[in-house]
């Protein structure tokens, strides 16, 4: 059973965690509509961190939220959604990034949370795996993975079934850092993050580049972190593994649906995908947020900046959901 490490070499982790903890900021000039809806100008700071599943649509937000609230400051940076939920649970942000649900310790220290979007964890493969078409053909049960990433009871590409070549060892990837995609992951194979087995990595983008660079390596990724919002398609040297949901030794029609974001999209909306690993993104605080900046961002997010969702690659909650949502937020 191969132990957790850090695969990567000290300098390309550095640059990745530089590169993602670097805080977007949205800019106090421009013009835009500055009213509440109560006659007054809102001014104020909002400070974010967490999740990388929800980093880049957040950021969206924030960029649109801010042609109409031009004096409220975002400041956002990516770290996991440990690290969201840590900060906001110390105050040292207003909001956190998180994407998993919320445990009885979590609540228990005063959790507050709201729902506002949805995507997936997804299996990775490098797209020069000589085992690819294969994979592509057959897919890999809930079981199969179990043997993979939990027991490693498979430690070679052919003793997958249906896979047949020669003996080449499979690099297993995992995340070194407290994170939902680990934690959906963990419980789409009936265990959690802490017994997911692997060299570990940190961060959706040092994910997403140890497979991309290993023809041998399989992992997980966010959605977003596979496929290019602009093209809508894969990123170059990246495959997703196509789930055998029901584990008869080949994907069917109704299981084939990784060509493109917009496929995945829907897969995830009509539940052809299973949850987990397709799950609900949140926002966290320390109790109700009472800031004015905050609650007028978080109520524009599940209404006028809902019509962001898809076009960032995400999926949009059911309209129940939504109404729950804003029932949570203070009436204006």
């Amino acid at each position: 059973m191969m132990k957790k490490q850090t695969c990567c070499m000290l300098n390309a982790l550095l640059s990745i965690s530089l590169l993602f903890a670097l805080t977007f900021v949205s800019g106090c000039m421009g013009s835009g509509n500055r009213n509440d809806g109560s006659g007054e100008t809102v001014k104020g700071n909002i400070s974010i961190s967490g999740a990388f599943a929800l980093y880049p649509l957040t950021v969206r937000w924030a960029e649109e939220f801010h042609k109409k609230y031009p004096d409220i400051r975002i400041d956002i940076s990516a770290g996991g959604a440990g690290k969201g939920m840590a900060d906001a649970l110390s105050e040292m942000v207003d909001l956190g990034m998180f994407s998993r649900g919320l445990n009885q310790a979590e609540i228990d220290q005063g959790a507050w949370w709201i729902a506002v979007t949805k995507d997936a964890v997804l299996p990775t493969v490098n797209a020069k795996n000589p085992f690819l078409e294969q994979l592509k053909k057959t897919g890999v049960s809930k079981t199969i993975f179990q043997k993979v990433f939990i027991s490693h009871s498979i430690k070679t590409w052919n003793q997958l079934p249906g896979i047949s070549g020669q003996d080449e060892v499979i690099h297993v990837y995992t995340r070194s850092d407290a994170c939902g995609a680990a934690q959906m992951w963990g419980e789409f194979l009936g265990k959690n993050q802490e017994s997911l087995e692997g060299i570990g990595v940190f961060g959706d983008p040092g994910m997403a580049d140890a497979v991309k660079n290993d023809p041998h390596g399989t992992g997980y990724n966010n959605m977003i972190y596979v496929f290019d919002i602009s093209s809508r398609k894969k990123y170059n040297g990246l495959e997703v593994i196509p789930v055998d949901i029901n584990e008869n030794g080949k994907i069917d029609p109704d299981e084939d649906f990784y060509d493109s974001l917009d496929e995945m999209m829907k897969a995830i909306k009509d539940g052809k995908y299973p949850a987990p690993p397709a799950r609900d993104l949140f926002f966290v605080a320390h109790g109700k947020p009472t800031k004015q900046a905050v609650l007028l961002f978080l109520r524009w997010i599940l209404t006028d900046g809902q019509q962001y969702v898809n076009e960032a690659g995400y999926v949009q909650l059911s309209d129940d959901k939504i109404r729950g949502a804003l029932e949570k937020l203070p009436i204006e």
